[in-house]
């Protein structure tokens, strides 16, 4: 009897580690739902979209993006750099009441070149840099995704003012030297008056189009 008793009592003790070790692991690893939904944010229901309302293909999509790129260290840019990226958004955000479309277009690869100089994936591979990217800037990558679009298809003016904005907030948050934190203000604007210029801020008629 008291063998029995002995060996029912090491069994639980058993069960109980192991289930233990997993939830500690589970903790560790950053792969909870809640975990997924307040690391990525607005990015979640974006995923979960995308997948047709799928959540857990979605979440299988964000953890691998963990996975690849959770331990991704950014690099700091040197004062110079940081001047050089601030002048260069301010004069592609000035350009766009003249060119829209090229405005859009060069705003999209200074932004793809600032990534890179930060450290995330090459922009020639958009994808895999908007992954490192969500993993890290979550709050700020729907902007870059929607210039991305925008540079590459024919969207009406409106829409490409509205995707400048959008893309605003993650140019901010890589030309600081820390990376960007959605509990912290938000990143003063690099034009220093901590607005978008007039050309962005003028909304155009509907209907416009590239020019």
């Amino acid at each position: 009897m008291i063998t029995v008793i002995a060996v029912l009592v090491i069994a639980v003790l058993v069960i109980a580690a192991a289930a233990l070790f997993f939830v500690v692991r589970g903790r560790a690893g950053g792969g909870g739902r809640g975990d997924l939904k307040r690391r990525f944010g607005p990015e979640y229901g974006r995923t979960v979209t995308r997948h047709d309302g799928d959540v857990r293909a979605a979440e299988r999509e964000l953890t691998e993006r963990v996975k690849r790129h959770g331990s991704l260290k950014e690099q700091p840019l040197s004062p110079e750099a940081r001047e050089h990226y601030v002048s260069q958004w301010v004069t592609v955000q000035e350009q766009f009441v003249e060119s829209p479309q090229k405005a859009v277009i060069e705003a999209d690869a200074l932004l793809a070149h600032l990534a890179r100089d930060r450290g995330f994936p090459d922009g020639e591979y958009f994808e895999e840099q908007l992954a490192a990217l969500s993993v890290h800037h979550a709050h700020y990558v729907h902007g870059y995704r929607s210039m991305h679009t925008a540079a590459r298809g024919q969207c009406g003016t409106e829409e490409m003012r509205e995707a400048m904005i959008g893309a605003r907030s993650l140019f901010e948050a890589l030309v600081t030297e820390q990376p960007a934190d959605p509990g912290r203000r938000r990143p003063r604007s690099p034009d220093a008056r901590g607005h978008a210029p007039r050309a962005l801020n003028r909304r155009h008629a509907k209907g416009s189009g590239t020019r």
